[in-house]
């Protein structure tokens, strides 16, 4: 947003002021004509020489000629200079390629002080005289803007006509309100831009809904106090005119107010504001009301015509303005719904792991991201953690990320190894178009076996801290990202301790426009490894303590990374999981004979293994569901066989053969003696399923376990 006029008392030096100032005028200068640059010289009266201070789009070389001039040289800036007004001149006196030439005095209360120099585009070298008011506006905003920045106090003086201050005033109101994206910038805008010049004191922007006004945003006012306005508008009220006739209505006085307006006299009188006169001004936009700005005084005092025309004027502007910040807060609001629809509500908490999430948006972005996480639920109580990054910004980008996470969950279902899910994930994202790629990093944490296995596609690699606070970030050469790599992805594993933390983001986190990624991953590992993640701080039993040190430690990594997040440009998200590893004396296996003695040691292995666990009301379906899932083995399949027993929140059966047959449930007719197992199965189990390792499968089938088992046996 553009700064107001500068104000002499400031904290800031008188240099850092003045710069400020001149950048500024540079840069509107150029848009006010739609030129290709702009030059602004500083006049030093005891030696006449114009002394080129700053430029805008010019290049140094080009304006070489012009960095010193003498007052009484031809050069378009000496001209205007000594005549003291504008000058036009065509052709290119630099060699930049312009056409012509605008130069303008800089005249202050004290004289004149420089010259501010457009070059204007290819054409006839002539701005039309809208474009030459607003620059003249700009010339006398810039003026003042130079003495105020050096400290002086202003001086009464004659200064630029009425005509061309308003112009001057809703030059920068324009240029203020062209940077405001949402309703509140506007009305921040409107604060900065129009209180001080009016010497208004309480300002208050409203916007006008279904019969009602509701208040966006205010200033100089008691909250309480104008509580008393709000609702449903009613006759015998100012802003109801205003809103009717479209119309500015000006009162000078409380006098005025209650003469015209007794029904407000008892709401002004017991309110706590001492404000004594009033500009509601109209709000209009696409030829409708939206809403109604009210500047008010806490002083009676009159309104000339000039005033009016530019309140008048201004409230124009600010309508415009907010009926397109409306539009943007509503679209942006439902942008953000969806992508908050799209992400995980709530993450689970698993035997195997407890997780915490941050999703931080782009703070200078006007669209949502495609940035997603996940943590999805697997047999054998094997988790999958997944993060990803659609590259863009946009509603397209949102709807993309959606997908993806929907087609990822639904992958690993199918209890996919990561290699083989990022390689139908690829197929996806390739179907998409080219303009569409994305980054995603897919890992599995097994507790049983205590190993960590993962695949990623154009994503930051994973952070493992272990249990002793050691931080290991292995450095695998990442395949490209989803939709222009082509497959066989590369399958990464290690082992994971107990207790382990694995720490997943997308590059937003830990890359900026001040730091690359490998400086950004370096900040983070040195944030983990000060954070204290040891296994210390967190229980074996207490997941709830444990989901609050993540939440603890997810905060501290935010901070540290991105201390400055209004700035942010880039959407960012951060996963971290805590394991932990199933107890050996959870896990029972054995092996089995390939032939059909299978199933009956199957059997015995189950009552004897469940009496141990205290689940003696599981035997009966248990060896069921082992025996079905055996007979099929040694029917459909071969060996070497291999049953393991998993006990955790819930008891899983686990049958291994050589093969990598798939099975399926088969629609038995009456007179069928077999085909019935699977259905079996099926009916027994909370959930059933097979998952595919380098040579061989496992068919798995997962019961409940009654809360009244024995003891650890829910553990």
């Amino acid at each position: 947003m553009c700064p107001n006029r500068p104000e002499g008392a400031s904290s800031e030096s008188a240099a850092v002021a003045r710069a400020k100032v001149v950048a500024l005028a540079l840069r509107q200068a150029t848009a006010s004509v739609g030129g290709v640059g702009a030059l602004l010289h500083g006049w030093d009266r005891r030696s006449g020489r114009l002394t080129l201070e700053a430029v805008d789009r010019v290049a140094t070389e080009a304006a070489r000629s012009w960095a010193d001039l003498r007052e009484m040289q031809e050069e378009p800036p000496a001209c205007a200079l000594r005549r003291g007004v504008l000058v036009q001149v065509a052709g290119d006196g630099l060699g930049t390629g312009a056409s012509g030439t605008v130069s303008l005095p800089l005249v202050s209360a004290r004289g004149p002080i420089g010259t501010l120099t457009v070059l204007t585009a290819d054409g006839d070298g002539a701005p039309d005289d809208v474009q030459l008011s607003f620059l003249q506006a700009v010339a006398a905003w810039t003026a003042e803007g130079l003495e105020s920045a050096r400290g002086l106090p202003p001086q009464p003086a004659a200064g630029p006509e009425p005509e061309q201050v308003r112009t001057a005033k809703a030059v920068l109101l324009t240029t203020a309100l062209a940077e405001a994206v949402t309703v509140q910038d506007v009305v921040r805008t409107v604060a900065e831009h129009v209180l001080s010049p009016f010497g208004a004191d309480g300002l208050v922007v409203s916007v006008f809904e279904g019969g009602r006004l509701t208040r966006v945003g205010e200033v100089g006012y008691p909250v309480e106090y104008l509580k008393r306005f709000d609702g449903p508008l009613s006759a015998g009220m100012p802003v109801t005119d205003v809103v009717r006739t479209h119309r500015p209505l000006f009162l000078e006085s409380p006098a005025q107010i209650y003469e015209r307006y007794p029904s407000v006299r008892d709401k002004i009188l017991m309110g706590t504001s001492p404000k004594m006169a009033w500009a509601f001004l109209p709000l209009v936009a696409s030829g409708r009301a939206i809403g109604v700005s009210v500047l008010s005084y806490n002083r009676p005092r009159p309104f000339d015509q000039d005033e009016r025309a530019l309140l008048t004027t201004l409230s124009a502007l600010v309508g415009q303005a907010l009926e397109r910040a409306r539009l943007y807060d509503v679209e942006h609001a439902r942008a953000q719904e969806l992508q908050s629809i799209l992400l995980p509500q709530e993450l689970p908490r698993l035997p195997a792991a407890v997780a915490a999430a941050r999703y931080l948006p782009a703070a200078r972005s006007e669209e949502v991201g495609g940035d997603w996480f996940d943590v999805i639920p697997l047999s054998a109580d094997r988790v999958a953690l997944v993060i990803g990054d659609v590259m863009g910004h946009g509603i397209a980008e949102a709807a993309t990320m959606g997908r993806l996470r929907t087609a990822v969950r639904t992958l690993a279902d199918l209890d996919m190894a990561p290699d083989e899910l990022l390689s139908h994930l690829n197929d996806l994202v390739s179907d998409l178009g080219e303009d569409f790629y994305a980054t995603c990093l897919y890992a599995v944490y097994d507790p049983a076996g205590r190993r960590c296995s993962y695949s990623l596609a154009g994503h930051p690699p994973p952070v493992f801290v272990y249990p002793d606070g050691t931080v290991n970030s292995p450095a695998p050469s990442p395949d490209p990202p989803l939709g222009a790599a082509g497959p066989p992805f590369t399958a990464h594993g290690l082992p994971l301790p107990d207790g382990s933390l694995v720490v997943l983001c997308t590059d937003g986190l830990i890359e900026s426009a001040s730091q690359d990624v490998d400086q950004g991953a370096a900040r983070l590992l040195r944030v983990l490894s000060r954070s204290g993640t040891g296994a210390a701080r967190f229980t074996a039993t207490d997941q709830e303590k444990d989901l609050g040190v993540l939440e603890e430690l997810c905060d501290t990594v935010v901070s540290e990374l991105l201390p400055d997040r209004g700035r942010t440009t880039d959407d960012a998200a951060l996963l971290i999981a805590h394991t932990r590893a199933m107890p050996a004396s959870d896990i029972a296996s054995c092996g089995l004979p390939d032939d059909p003695r299978a199933a009956g040691r199957a059997r015995e292995f189950v009552r004897d293994q469940l009496r141990r666990w205290g689940l003696d009301d599981l035997t009966t379906t248990t060896e069921l569901l082992v025996s079905e899932l055996v007979g099929n083995v040694v029917r459909h399949a071969k060996g070497p066989l291999r049953l393991r027993l998993l006990r955790s929140r819930v008891l899983t059966c686990e049958v291994y053969d050589g093969s990598l047959s798939t099975p399926r449930i088969r629609h038995a007719t009456f007179n069928d003696e077999g085909g019935r197992g699977l259905q079996l199965v099926a009916a027994l189990s909370r959930r059933w399923g097979a998952r595919y390792l380098s040579d061989s499968k496992c068919i798995w089938a997962e019961q409940d376990i009654p809360e009244t088992a024995g003891a650890g046996a829910a553990a």
